[in-house]
C-alpha cells in the first residue's frame, strides 16, 4: 500500500493542486497504464539543469565555465537525485508493476531519480520556475552538507581504488611532483602511482582536486 501523499508534500514543502499531474509524475512505465512520467522526467530533468546552473553561477562568481559544468555534472546525475528521492522516501510513492516491485524497483537508483525529476517536472507545470526552483535548492542544500569546488567533484579517486583493488589487489598512492605560485595561487601537480608506476599526472588549484584529476586520467588509461 503506497503511503499518504501528504507526507511527501510536507517534506518537500507543497501540496500538489492536481492529482492527475502528481499521479502521473509518480507512475512508472511498467505499471501498464496510459501514461507514465518519462514525459515529466524530460521537462524536469531540463528545468533541474537550468536551477542548479543558476545556482552555481551565483554561488561560485569566480568560478570559470569548465569548473562550473564539472560541479553541476557531479549534482545533475542519477546519484545526486538517487540521494534526494531517498531523502523524500519516494520509493514508496511509486506506482510500479508487481514484477518491478518484486525485482527492488522501489530501490533502484535509476527509477528514483527518474521519479525525483519527475516530481520536479510536476512542481515546475504547476507552480512556476521559482517555486521549483527554492524547493530544489532547499533539497540540495540540505542533502549536500559541503558544497564546495572540492567536495561536489565526481569521485574519481573511490573509482580508481575500486578498480585497482580488482584488478591488483592494492590501492593507488597520490604524491605531489610540484608546487607553483604564489600562496593565493598555488596549483599542485600530482601524480598516481600503482605498483611502483606513474600513470598519470595533472595539476589542479587545491591537492584534493590535483588528485582527482590524476585519477580520472589514470581510469581512462587503465579502461582502454
Amino acid at each position: 500500500m503506497l503511503k499518504n501523499l501528504e507526507i511527501l508534500e510536507e517534506k518537500l514543502g507543497y501540496k500538489f493542486k492536481s492529482p492527475k499531474l502528481i499521479t502521473e509524475a509518480l507512475t512508472h512505465k511498467s505499471h501498464k497504464q496510459p501514461y507514465d512520467n518519462e514525459r515529466l522526467e524530460f521537462l524536469g530533468d531540463a528545468v533541474l539543469d537550468l536551477i542548479v546552473g543558476e545556482y552555481l553561477y551565483k554561488k561560485f562568481p569566480k568560478s570559470n565555465e569548465g569548473n562550473l559544468s564539472k560541479i553541476r555534472a557531479s549534482l545533475v546525475n542519477e546519484k545526486g537525485f538517487d540521494k534526494l528521492a531517498k531523502y523524500l522516501d519516494l520509493g514508496d510513492y511509486i506506482y510500479l508493476s508487481n514484477a518491478e516491485e518484486n525485482n527492488g524497483g522501489r530501490e533502484k537508483p535509476s527509477l528514483l531519480s527518474n521519479a525525483f525529476e519527475a516530481v520536479m517536472g510536476a512542481i515546475y507545470l504547476e507552480a512556476g520556475l521559482e517555486v521549483v526552483n527554492d524547493i530544489a535548492i532547499k533539497l540540495i542544500e540540505k542533502n549536500h552538507s559541503d558544497i564546495s569546488l572540492d567536495s561536489l567533484f565526481c569521485d574519481f579517486k573511490t573509482t580508481l581504488q575500486e578498480l585497482t583493488q580488482a584488478r591488483f589487489g592494492l590501492t593507488p598512492v597520490y604524491e605531489v611532483v610540484a608546487t607553483r605560485g604564489p600562496d593565493h595561487l598555488k596549483e599542485f601537480e600530482v601524480a598516481v602511482i600503482i605498483e611502483d608506476k606513474e600513470y598519470a599526472r595533472a595539476i589542479g588549484k587545491s591537492k584534493k582536486m590535483a588528485q582527482q584529476e590524476a585519477a580520472k586520467l589514470a581510469i581512462e588509461i587503465l579502461k582502454k
